[in-house]
């Protein structure tokens, strides 16, 4: 990290100024200072930046990004600066400074000013970046002598009584040895719900009688019934129906300058939908960013590549209760302290999803919004205390790349996208946990970081493979989502085995341990497999749209994965995949009908048609969505015939 940190001042309004911290490897000189203020210049007019505060004096406050992890904002304007020859910039944050009025409480102010899960108060002007955070070693967790429930007291495990039996099989009675904690950290979020669904797949046993089904088998039972026209289904990030020949333009040299010509391709129609829920809840506008930024991955991860087109959104919360905007059947409940309000989700959430999408160039075209919270006559409470965030995304892929090719001893195991960085820590776990199970001070860990334009320099690069057709430079491809890299490096490989060097992640932040490296839910990342005589090409095509490629390991075809470290020679990772993946245990699930006593609806006597009507219209669910759909170009690619507004 950089020795040196400026200060540079713009006033925005009356009585509030961005103050843009400069970290730089060395002195900045007068020139290369003019040229910074022309990048964070109001209008390329460098007098509106000062090296000088406008607002001074004991009533003033400074909020900004927490310091743990470089922000989307701080990435792009590095990029920038290396691009007009400021190498010496390393980081650029840009902090908020307000100037408090007499009449308010300056602790209520800073509260209502800042997010508190993305950033935090400057009770001083930056001098440095440095956190003193130092990488926590990998130990061993002893199970040998503590047992299964030794696992009960790792923070942010979400394994039941049958997941910690199981993994002091494998580890204890089968192989003789202590698990290191980035293994159960792994097998944490690979193995949860949220990954591996094994409450969708258990047996279930309702009021003593056992299913004929598992859950996963009555949805797969519609393909079995219908399955004309389906060409994905069940099996990988989207499901696909049948498409038709189309005539478009592809360039005569993928991935290099060359001149668009007439093509006739056969694509398939792909649609992906899934829900980021948690993350949402816990800081709305990044946890719906990277919601949406997850699905893309997800069209981008189908095949061998696919392409994106367009997406839809929606937002389930509790009651909002509008200041001023008083509805006769909100309730006032109590509110988990580690969520947003319902509200704040509603409308950050929203900004969130939209601004990704603008910046990545998908259009949002559809979507719904509900709202709702109540108690019933027993006591029960129904809502959505735990908001909904849903994606879904529609996009293309060439009938040659529907499937994925064989794992092959000797392919490079290769991952795209932006660096290592602390964010989204046990997210898949922490999803998977009950509503009330999480510690408030650990869902800082699950806060995640979009960077969309990061997206979109990877996406370009999976388009150039796409645009090759049959020699495409992809053999395999899955998206980094819950678990980072320990998960998707093992979905790469799970039929065949790999080894990757640790040290090979390009981390942007050097204090991470090995732990964070390996499962924290850093985005803008898919894994490959690439064959070794294709690497250099697809190397180049990064390249040339400036976007990191690393080379971690291959493949070893021994069905073991494992992860080796080249700073000290260990193996923080070696595990079987076949039985820590593929061969688990079905689970049981038993339940029993509860019966809600309902009464029947008794509408009020004197309830009019003029006041039933004025009451459903303003049910988010029922009256205007402007204030979702007027808020950003819905158009974006141009490709949209009708905006929702």
């Amino acid at each position: 990290m950089g020795d040196t940190v400026t200060r540079l001042y713009r006033s925005i309004e009356a009585g509030m100024e961005y103050c843009f911290n400069i970290e730089s490897s060395g002195r900045l000189s007068d020139a290369e200072l003019e040229n910074l203020k022309l990048v964070l210049a109001d209008g390329f007019l460098p007098d509106t930046v000062s090296p000088s505060p406008a607002l001074t004096g004991e009533r003033v406050v400074e909020v900004g990004p927490r310091l743990n992890f470089a922000t989307a904002w701080s990435s792009n304007m590095v990029s920038i600066c290396r691009a007009i020859a400021l190498d010496k910039v390393t980081r650029v944050e840009r902090s908020r400074r307000y100037f408090v009025p007499d009449s308010e409480d300056m602790e209520q102010f800073v509260a209502e000013h800042h997010d508190r899960m993305t950033e935090c108060p400057y009770p001083e002007p930056l001098t440095t970046f440095e956190t003193g955070i130092k990488p926590e070693p990998v130990y061993e967790v002893d199970l040998k002598n503590g047992g299964p429930d030794a696992l009960l007291d790792i923070p942010g495990i979400s394994m039941d009584e049958w997941d910690r039996n199981f993994y002091y099989e494998y580890f204890v009675t089968r192989h003789q040895r202590n698990p290191t904690i980035v293994e159960i950290m792994d097998l944490n979020n690979a193995n949860s719900e949220h990954s591996r669904h094994g409450f969708f797949r258990g047996r279930q046993i309702i009021d003593g009688v056992e299913q004929k089904k598992t859950l996963f088998e009555l949805v797969t039972d519609t393909l079995h019934a219908n399955p004309k026209g389906s060409v994905i289904a069940f099996k990988d990030n989207s499901s696909g129906v049948q498409g038709h020949e189309i005539s478009t333009i592809l360039p005569e040299k993928p991935g290099e300058p060359s001149k668009f010509s007439a093509a006739t391709v056969h694509y398939h129609v792909i649609f992906t939908a899934e829900t980021h829920n948690f993350p949402t809840g816990v800081a709305p506008f990044p946890g719906a960013e990277t919601g949406t930024g997850g699905r893309i991955r997800d069209i981008q991860g189908t095949g061998k590549g696919g392409l994106v087109i367009a997406g839809t959104a929606a937002y389930c919360v509790g009651n909002l209760h509008i200041p001023g905007y008083e509805l006769p059947w909100e309730q006032t409940f109590d509110h988990p302290d580690n969520l947003a309000s319902p509200l704040k989700i509603e409308i950050e959430a929203s900004n969130g999803a939209s601004d990704y999408g603008n910046k990545f160039g998908e259009p949002l075209v559809q979507g719904f919004t509900r709202s709702f919270d109540m108690r019933l006559d027993n006591g029960e409470r129904w809502g959505f205390l735990k908001p909904i965030m849903f994606t879904g995304g529609i996009g293309q892929i060439d009938a040659r790349h529907t499937n994925k090719d064989e794992e092959l001893k000797g392919m490079k195991i290769v991952q795209v996208g932006g660096p290592a960085y602390r964010v989204g820590f046990g997210g898949g776990a922490a999803s998977s946990m009950l509503q009330g199970e999480n510690v408030s001070e650990l869902d800082f860990d699950a806060v995640q970081r979009g960077d969309a334009e990061m997206e979109q320099k990877m996406n370009r690069v999976i388009r150039a493979c796409n645009e090759m057709g049959d020699k495409t430079l992809i053999d395999v491809i899955h998206d980094q989502g819950a678990g980072g890299p320990g998960n998707v490096l093992k979905e790469l490989v799970e039929h065949s085995g790999g080894r990757i060097e640790i040290r090979n992640i390009r981390v942007g932040d050097p204090t991470m341990s090995v732990l964070e490296i390996y499962v924290a839910e850093y985005q803008e990342r898919n894994g490959f497999l690439i064959r070794p005589e294709n690497i250099e090409q697809f190397q180049a095509i990064c390249d040339r749209e400036k976007v990191a490629c690393e080379v971690l390991g291959e493949v070893t075809g021994d069905l073991r994965f494992v992860v080796h470290d080249e700073l000290d020679g260990s193996t923080p990772v070696d595990l079987e995949l076949s039985e820590v993946l593929g061969n688990i245990p079905q689970k049981t699930f038993e339940d029993r009908r509860l019966d809600p006593q309902l009464t029947q609806l008794a509408l009020p006597t004197d309830l009019g048609v003029r006041d039933a009507l004025h009451n459903v219209l303003r049910l988010v669910a029922v009256g205007s969505k402007r204030f979702l759909t007027n808020k950003v170009d819905r158009a974006v690619t141009g490709l949209i015939a009708r905006q929702q507004c």
